[in-house]
C-alpha cells in the first residue's frame, strides 16, 4: 500500500512518514502504525489518527504530525507554562488561538488563578477528534472555565477590545496553508491591541535546526510590533518533531511604567496539582527547565541573539 496525502506524507509498510519539501528537506520522521482510527477531510484540512506501536494514538493534520499521547505533554506543558510563569502577576484571562487538540488548553487549566480561557480554533473537527481519540490530551475542554470557539483565529483576536488578555498562546502548525497568517505582521499587532500592558504572548517558534531564518525574522517583527517590551526564544525537545525539537517565541507588552517581562526567569512557581484532580503531575516543566530553556547551542545563540528584547522588571 502506497497513499500520499496533501501534506506529502506517506504510509508504506506499515510506516507512516512525515516528508515536507518545504519546511524540512531531505529528511523524513517515520512511526511504525498498527491501525489506522480515523480519516477525513475537514472543509480545511486532512485530519488522520494513527495507532503507532510504541508512541500511542497519532494526530496528523495535513500530512504533518501534530501530537502523540507519548510525547505530547512536552509541547504543551512549555508552550503554556513559559509565558504564564514568566508573569509577575497572576494571569485571570488566557486566549488561545489554534491548539485545537486542546493539549494547551489542559496546561492552561493547571493554573488556579486563571478566571477564563478562551479558545478560537478553525476546525471543529480537530476538538472532536482529539475529545475521542486522544482523551487525556483533550482533557481541558471539560474545565468550566474554558469556552471554545469554532471561528477564524486572526479575525477574533482582531475583532478584540484593547487590553482584553493577561496572555495569548498561539498553538500553530508550520506556516504553510491556513496558519500562515499566524506568522504575519498584521497578525502581530492585532494580538499586541488584545493585550492588556505587561501581557505576554507565547508562539510556536519552530526548529533551530532547521528553520532559522523564520525564526530570526519572526523574532525581528515581534521586536518591531512589541516596542518597548520584551522579546525572547525558548526550545524544549520533543522526538516527534523534525530534528527533534521545537521553539517559542515569546513577546511581552509593557507596563504602563515601562517595566517589561524577563522571560528568561520564572516568577511563578510551577502549578501543583490540585488533590483529586483527573490531571497527571507536570511531566517536563518545571522551573529549572525554563531557565534552561532560554539557554541556547552556540550556532543558534548568534541567529537568535540579535533579535532579542532583554526584560526589565525590578526583580530580574
Amino acid at each position: 500500500m502506497y497513499y500520499v496525502s496533501k501534506g506529502n506524507n506517506t504510509l508504506k509498510d506499515g510506516w507512516f512518514s512525515e516528508i515536507s519539501p518545504e519546511m524540512w528537506p531531505g529528511q523524513a520522521n517515520s512511526l511504525e502504525i498498527q491501525e489506522k482510527l480515523y480519516d477525513q477531510h475537514s472543509e480545511f484540512q486532512h485530519v488522520q489518527v494513527f495507532k503507532t506501536s510504541t508512541y500511542g494514538n497519532l494526530l496528523v493534520l495535513d500530512g504533518c504530525i501534530q501530537a502523540t499521547e507519548r510525547d505530547e505533554f512536552a509541547y504543551q506543558e512549555m508552550i503554556a507554562h513559559l509565558p504564564l510563569c514568566a508573569m509577575s502577576r497572576e494571569p485571570k484571562r488566557v486566549l488561545i488561538i489554534g491548539g485545537g487538540d486542546g493539549g494547551a488548553l489542559r496546561e492552561v487549566t493547571r493554573h488556579r488563578c486563571v478566571e477564563r480561557v478562551e479558545m478560537a480554533e478553525i476546525d471543529g473537527m480537530v476538538p472532536e477528534v482529539s475529545k475521542k481519540f486522544m482523551p487525556y490530551m483533550a482533557r481541558g475542554f471539560e474545565d468550566e472555565r474554558a469556552t471554545v470557539m469554532i471561528c477564524d483565529g486572526v479575525k477574533f483576536v482582531e475583532s478584540c477590545e484593547e487590553g482584553t488578555y493577561d496572555c495569548v498562546i498561539v498553538d500553530s502548525s508550520d506556516p504553510i496553508g491556513p496558519a500562515s497568517v499566524l506568522f504575519e505582521e498584521r497578525f502581530f499587532r492585532s494580538v499586541f491591541k488584545a493585550l492588556k500592558p505587561g501581557g505576554v504572548v507565547c508562539t510556536q517558534g519552530e526548529c533551530l535546526w532547521l528553520h532559522g531564518e523564520l525564526i530570526g525574522d519572526t523574532l525581528e517583527m515581534c521586536k518591531k510590533v512589541f516596542v518597548g517590551g520584551s522579546v525572547s526564544y525558548a526550545y524544549c525537545t520533543i522526538p516527534t518533531y523534525p530534528s527533534g525539537q521545537i521553539g517559542f517565541v515569546l513577546a511581552s507588552k509593557p507596563e504602563v511604567d515601562g517595566k517589561t517581562v524577563t522571560f528568561e526567569r520564572p516568577s511563578r512557581e510551577a502549578p501543583k496539582t490540585k488533590e483529586g484532580s483527573t490531571l497527571k503531575p507536570l511531566k517536563y516543566y518545571n522551573s529549572a527547565i525554563h531557565s534552561a530553556a532560554f539557554v541556547l547551542p552556540e550556532f543558534a545563540r548568534q541567529i537568535v541573539e540579535p533579535h532579542l528584547v532583554p526584560g526589565n522588571d525590578a526583580a530580574a
